[in-house]
């Protein structure tokens, strides 16, 4: 490696060596047509490492086929959602009058205990195999719409599953947790990051006990603040990486239906084009090694810790 390739510079921000422990997800393909658009040139154009999608929402076969395409250039997940529109079966605990229960809603019911764990788990079992059975293969990695894996009464449900369904290929498990001072440090969404880093306390352990994966270091959480520049975000979300460090995204291009779902519209196109200007970003990042039709990642291999 030459001197002038040793490192890759994200903007004038932290420094990277070329095809670094650094796997870049962009989370909600199959939300909306437009999202998954979006997802979907940034992966051709290797500009991240992976996505994870929902299949609770209406039309997924047909992103699911989409999926199936991406999988030489991106490794594929499961985003298990409890929040948003309708479960895949009725949950009369969770979902009494057949709509999930919004974020701040579930935690409260987390927190005070009120999740059943066995409707959850049925309902994640229910969400794996409409996964596989639209797409013809395992997920790479699971983790969840708004971080509902990790939450408790939730994490042991989702740990459950996870052990029937064991093979040789282990999921990664996304723990959505980083250190203090690197939170700190890289300053953007620091208050958020800090609230998911409380309610998920603990899950990485507990899944790595379990035998499972799970990356070693975790930044990407917005504000979502359309007044700042998520260029600086992204640069931020840069610095120090862990030894398998995972950075989240929420790109697409705003469609009809994408504002009835979610409130993030407008700032994931900004996502978009700052995911594509990014100097070098593909030389920063992890990128799957495999054909379309070939086997799920085997992370131990892939990034070792």
């Amino acid at each position: 490696m030459s001197a002038d390739t040793a490192t890759t510079r994200i903007g004038d921000g932290a420094a990277l060596q070329p095809g670094a422990n650094v796997v870049l997800c962009a989370d909600d393909f199959a939300m909306t047509d437009g999202v998954s658009r979006g997802i979907e040139e940034l992966a051709l154009a290797r500009r991240l490492s992976a996505t994870s999608a929902i299949v609770t929402l209406p039309g997924f076969e047909q992103h699911a086929r989409r999926l199936a395409e991406l999988r030489s250039f991106v490794a594929i997940g499961l985003h298990i959602n409890l929040t948003l529109g309708a479960p895949l079966a009725p949950m009369p605990g969770l979902a009494p009058d057949g709509e999930l229960p919004d974020h701040t809603d579930l935690v409260r019911m987390a927190l005070m205990g009120r999740v059943v764990k066995a409707e959850i788990a049925a309902e994640i079992e229910r969400q794996f195999a409409r996964f596989e059975e639209g797409t013809g293969f395992m997920p790479d990695f699971i983790d969840g719409h708004q971080h509902v894996h990790t939450l408790p009464g939730i994490r042991a449900a989702v740990l459950d599953v996870l052990a029937r369904r064991q093979s040789r290929f282990r999921p990664l498990v996304r723990d959505p947790v980083d250190g203090l001072s690197a939170i700190l440090q890289r300053r953007a969404g620091a208050h958020k990051a800090l609230a998911i880093a409380l309610l998920s306390r603990g899950f990485g352990a507990r899944a790595r006990a379990a035998g499972f994966p799970t990356n070693h270091g975790f930044s990407g959480v917005s504000a979502f603040d359309m007044d700042s520049r998520y260029e600086g975000e992204l640069e931020a979300f840069f610095e120090r990486p862990g030894r398998r460090h995972l950075v989240m995204c929420h790109p697409g291009y705003a469609d009809p239906v994408l504002a009835d779902l979610d409130s993030v519209v407008a700032r994931r196109h900004q996502e978009l084009d700052a995911l594509f200007a990014m100097p070098r970003l593909d030389e920063a990042i992890w990128h799957v090694r495999r054909r379309a039709d070939g086997p799920p990642v085997d992370w131990q291999e892939a990034l070792p810790v």
